[in-house]
C-alpha cells in the first residue's frame, strides 16, 4: 500500500486510529473523531446571511468525561508534525493539555503542561501514550490529591438526548469545579448573554452535588422569571430535592410545552422547610429593610455549602447593598458569581469581592464562534436632537407653564421636556422600518426614558399601526414594573411560539435577564450611561433562534447609546477605574495612548480601513439638569436628518460601508493584487474553486451582481469591484471568442456543441461545470444527440474536457 496515495481519512482509519487503540484507548468511549466545536460565524450583508466554516478537531481523546488529548491528522504527503500549529490553536481554545500531530508514520507530541523532558517529542506509532499515562501527567501538573481528583472526574448530567456542554461551557465548568476542589471559595464566571450561564451553573452544581462536595445549595436571582424558568428547564433534573423560597406555588410551562407546579419551601406562616437540598430564591423574597423581612436568617449561617448568584453585577457586588448582607451572612459557603458584564466602579466591584474571573467568554468570541447572533446598527439623527430646542420668548407648555428660556437637548427630551412630535416621529420611523422590512411581526423592544415615556410611545405606535392593533390589542404593549397587565404578557413576549405581543415598550424591566430568543429589533430611545447596562441591552438580541431563522438582529439608536462601541472594553472584559495619582489630572487625559494589543495593535493614526462612528461636529453641549417637572409641547415638527447602517466586521469592530466596499476589502484581503488574482484564476482548472474560496470567506457574488446591476460574470465582477478594472459583459466576452474563431480545428458537430456552450455562458453566466459531461443531458444539447454521441465528435471524453478548458481560456485571454 502506497501511503502517499491515501487520503487524510484513510491515513486516520488505517494508521492513526489503530495506534491509539493499541495504546489502550477505547474506541467507543474515549475516542471521538471529527469533533466540531464552533458553529461557524454568522456573516450578514444586507439581507444575505451566511455562516463561515465551523472549527473541527480531527481527534479528541477523553479520560472518563475529561478531554485530555487532541490529534491533528494529515495525509502522508505532509511531514509528521505539519498539523501541530493548527492543533495547538485548537487545544488552546478547548483547554486540552496534550497535543499530537500525525501523518500516519508516527506522532509529534506536544506537552502543554511542561511535565515531559522536552516540550515536543517525535514518537513511533507503538509509543503513543496510554490514557493512564496522560492522566498521571495531568494529575501531577495540577497537583491533584485523590479527593480533588474524585470531584474533577465526577460526570456531567446526561439526559440521554446527546446534549452536552459546548466547549466554552465545558471550560467554564471544569475551571470552576477544579478551583472549588482545590479550596477556592469565591468564584467569578464571566459569560456573554445568550451563552448558557444557567445551564453551565446547573452542570457545576450537579457535579459538586453528586460528588458529595456540596450538599446544600442556594441559587439566587433578582427576577421571578429567572427563578421559575430555571426550575422547570435547566434545573429540572434536581427533581424532588429542589424547592423555591416562596410562599405560593404556581403552575408554569416548561420549554417542551408540558406544565408543572413549582415546589415551595415556605409555608403560609413563613416557616422554612429545611429538608430540601437545592433552594432557589429571589433576593427580594428573603430580605428587606425591616428585620422581619430578613427571611434568610431563618437558616443557620453554616446551612449552605454553595451559593450561586445569577447576574451578580446587579446589586450583590456593592458592599452596602441589602442583597450583599445575604452573602455576608453565609460567608462560610462557597460563592459563585455569574455575570455577562462584570462591574468595576468606585462604588461596586465584582472582582474585589469574587476575585479575578476563573473563565471569561465574551460577546466578541461568541459571535466569532457562531453561537451568538451578530447585529446591524442603525443610527438615526433627528433634527431636534442635533440642533436642540429653544422656546420662543414667553412660550408656555400645554399646562400653561412658562418654559425656561434655554437650549434643551437630547438629554432633556422626555425627562425634562416632552415634545409629542418627537415621540410620534420615533414611532413612525420604527413602524416604517417594520413595514419596509416585510415582517411587521418581528419581536421588537423599545427602551424609553421612563415608564411615562414608555406609555406615550406605546400610544404613538398603536396609532402608527392601527390596522394590526385593531386585529389584536396586544400587538403593541407596555411592559414596565408598574404595569401589571403588561408584566402578565412578559411570558408571551419571550415565548417563540406566541405571536403576541410583537412590539414592547419598556424603560428598564427588559434590559436584563429576559431570554427573548426571537427578538429581532432593539430600539434605544433613551441614553444608556452604564456600559454594564448597555451590554445587557445588546444581549437581549444576541440569541440565535434557528427554528424561526433568526440569525442576526438590528439595533436602532436614537440617543447615541452606541457610542459605547468605541470603548475598547466593549467585548466583555471587566471595566476598570481610572485612578489618578496625586499629580495626575482627575479625568483621563485626551492624549492617553491606546492600549497595546499584540494580536490587534491599534495604529497611532486612523487607517483607511477605519470608519468614523462618532462625529464631533454634532456633539451636543452638556446642560445641567433643572429641578422642575416636565414641559409638554405639541406641534413642534421633527424630521430625520440622517440614517446610517453599520456592521460588525470580522474583528468585532463597527464599520459603515456598502456591500460593494465590504466586498472589495474582502477580496483584496485574499488577493493583494490584480496579478495575484489573475494568476490564481488562470491556474485553476475549475474556476468554481476560486469562487468557493471567496465564499468560505463569506463573500457570495449574487447579491453583489444585483447591486452592480451589470451583466458580468464572476471574473469581471471581481476584477471590477476589487481592482477597478473596466468590465466586459458576458455578451462582449462571448463575441470576442467568436471573432477569434477559436473552434476552426474541430469538425462541424463539435463546433456546434462548443458554440452552444458559449451561448449558455453568455445567457446564464456559467463559468464552471462546462466540462461536466452531464451538461450534455440538458437543453439544447440533448436535442443534438446523446452525450455519448456528442463526446464522440471530440474523439474522447478527455478531448471534450480539453476543448472546454480551451474555451474557458479563450474567454479570459485578453486579461488573464
Amino acid at each position: 500500500m502506497n501511503k502517499k496515495t491515501l487520503s487524510e481519512d484513510d491515513i486516520s482509519a488505517k494508521f492513526i486510529t489503530p495506534a491509539v487503540i493499541q495504546a489502550g484507548w477505547d474506541e467507543a468511549t474515549q475516542i471521538r473523531r471529527q469533533v466540531y466545536f464552533t458553529k461557524g460565524r454568522i456573516i450578514v450583508r444586507g439581507k444575505l446571511v451566511t455562516r463561515g466554516k465551523a472549527k473541527r478537531a480531527d481527534y479528541v481523546l477523553y479520560y472518563q468525561h475529561f478531554p485530555i488529548a487532541l490529534i491533528e491528522a494529515k495525509d502522508n504527503n505532509h511531514a509528521v508534525g505539519d498539523g501541530m500549529q493548527q492543533a495547538l490553536e485548537y487545544a488552546h481554545t478547548l483547554d486540552i493539555p496534550f497535543v499530537f500531530s500525525s501523518n500516519g508514520d508516527g506522532f509529534v507530541f506536544h506537552d502543554r503542561t511542561g511535565q515531559s523532558a522536552q516540550l515536543e517529542t517525535t514518537l513511533p506509532p507503538e509509543a503513543f501514550p496510554s490514557p493512564e499515562a496522560l492522566w498521571a501527567k495531568y494529575r501531577a501538573h495540577k497537583g491533584l490529591a485523590p479527593a480533588e481528583e474524585q470531584v474533577i472526574l465526577q460526570a456531567y448530567y446526561d439526559d440521554g438526548s446527546g446534549k452536552e456542554p459546548r466547549y466554552y461551557q465545558r471550560n467554564a465548568i471544569n475551571a470552576t469545579v477544579e478551583a472549588i476542589a482545590k479550596g477556592q471559595n469565591r468564584i467569578l464566571l464571566v459569560m456573554a448573554t445568550g451563552t448558557g450561564k444557567t445551564y453551565t451553573a446547573f452542570q457545576i452544581i450537579w457535579r459538586l452535588w453528586k460528588a458529595g462536595q456540596k450538599n446544600r445549595i442556594l441559587y439566587l436571582a433578582d427576577r421571578n422569571v429567572l427563578i421559575d424558568q430555571t426550575m422547570v428547564n435547566d434545573f429540572r433534573p434536581f427533581g424532588a430535592a429542589m424547592a423555591k423560597l416562596s410562599t405560593s406555588s404556581k403552575t408554569i410551562e416548561r420549554a417542551d410545552g408540558t406544565s408543572t407546579e413549582l415546589t415551595t419551601a415556605i409555608d403560609g406562616q413563613r416557616r422554612i422547610d429545611t429538608a430540601y437540598e437545592i433552594y432557589l430564591g429571589l433576593y427580594q423574597a428573603i430580605t428587606g429593610p425591616e428585620e422581619r423581612q430578613k427571611l434568610f436568617r431563618e437558616f443557620s449561617p453554616g446551612f449552605f455549602d454553595l451559593i450561586v448568584i445569577d447576574e451578580c453585577h446587579r446589586g450583590s457586588a456593592a458592599a452596602d447593598s441589602a442583597w450583599r448582607e445575604i452573602l455576608d451572612y453565609f460567608s462560610g459557603a462557597t460563592q459563585i458569581g455569574l455575570t455577562a458584564t462584570p462591574k468595576e466602579t468606585e462604588y461596586a466591584s465584582n472582582i474585589d469581592y469574587f476575585g479575578t474571573p476563573v473563565y471569561t467568554y465574551s460577546l466578541k468570541q461568541g459571535i466569532r464562534d457562531g453561537f451568538l447572533a451578530p447585529y446591524k446598527v442603525i443610527k438615526v439623527h433627528l433634527d431636534v436632537d442635533v440642533e436642540g430646542y429653544r422656546p420662543e420668548n414667553g412660550a408656555v407648555d400645554e399646562q400653561g407653564n412658562e418654559i425656561e428660556d434655554r437650549i434643551y437637548n437630547q438629554k432633556d427630551f422626555d425627562r425634562v421636556l416632552v415634545i409629542d412630535e418627537r415621540t410620534r416621529r420615533v414611532a413612525k420611523w420604527v413602524s416604517d422600518y417594520l413595514k419596509q422590512s416585510g415582517d411587521r411581526m418581528q419581536k421588537t423592544i423599545i427602551f424609553c426614558v421612563d415608564t411615562e415615556h414608555a406609555a406615550r410611545m406605546r400610544q404613538a405606535l398603536i396609532n402608527e399601526n392601527a390596522d394590526l392593533a385593531q386585529k389584536n390589542s396586544r400587538y403593541v404593549m407596555r411592559i414596565t414594573g408598574d404595569d401589571a397587565d403588561g408584566q402578565a404578557q412578559l411570558g408571551n413576549f419571550i415565548d417563540p411560539e406566541s405571536p403576541f405581543p410583537v412590539i414592547v415598550t419598556t424603560s428598564r424591566l427588559l434590559s436584563t435577564g429576559v431570554d427573548a430568543q426571537t427578538c429581532r429589533l432593539i430600539v434605544l430611545d433613551r441614553a444608556v450611561g452604564s456600559m454594564t447596562e448597555f451590554k445587557q441591552i445588546v444581549g437581549r438580541g444576541t440569541r440565535v433562534h434557528e427554528d424561526t431563522k433568526k440569525y442576526y438582529f438590528t439595533l436602532v439608536d436614537f440617543r447615541k447609546a452606541t457610542n459605547h462601541f468605541a470603548d475598547p472594553d466593549f467585548d466583555g472584559d471587566p471595566v476598570q477605574i481610572y485612578e489618578p495619582g496625586e499629580a495626575d489630572p482627575v479625568t483621563p487625559p485626551d492624549d492617553l495612548p491606546p492600549s497595546i494589543d499584540a494580536e490587534d495593535p491599534i495604529p497611532a493614526e486612523p487607517g483607511e480601513d477605519e470608519t468614523v462612528i462618532v462625529r464631533p461636529d454634532i456633539t451636543l453641549p452638556l446642560v445641567a439638569e433643572e429641578p422642575h417637572g416636565k414641559y409638554y409641547i405639541k406641534g413642534q415638527p421633527v424630521r430625520v436628518l440622517t440614517e446610517r447602517i453599520e456592521y460588525l466586521d470580522e474583528n468585532g469592530k463597527l464599520v459603515t460601508e456598502s456591500l460593494r466596499d465590504y466586498s472589495r476589502r474582502a477580496i483584496r484581503s485574499h488577493y493583494a493584487s490584480l496579478d495575484q488574482f489573475l494568476a490564481r484564476w488562470k491556474s485553476a482548472e475549475r474556476k468554481e474553486a476560486v469562487i468557493e474560496e471567496l465564499a468560505e470567506e463569506g463573500l457570495l457574488l449574487d447579491p453583489l451582481l444585483e447591486e452592480v446591476g451589470k451583466d458580468l460574470d464572476p471574473f469581471d465582477l471581481i476584477c471590477h469591484i476589487a481592482f477597478d478594472q473596466p468590465p466586459l459583459t458576458r455578451r462582449e466576452r462571448a463575441n470576442n471568442v467568436k471573432k477569434r474563431d477559436v473552434f476552426t480545428k474541430y469538425g462541424p458537430q463539435a463546433r456546434t456543441v462548443l458554440e452552444a456552450l458559449l451561448a449558455k455562458y453568455q445567457d446564464e453566466g456559467i463559468v464552471s461545470g462546462l466540462d461536466n459531461v452531464h451538461i450534455l443531458e440538458i437543453p439544447p444539447f440533448n436535442e443534438m444527440g446523446t452525450p455519448l454521441q456528442l463526446i464522440k465528435q471530440f474523439g474522447t471524453k478527455a478531448n471534450f474536457e480539453n476543448a472546454v478548458h480551451e474555451l474557458q481560456a479563450a474567454l479570459y485571454q485578453e486579461t488573464a
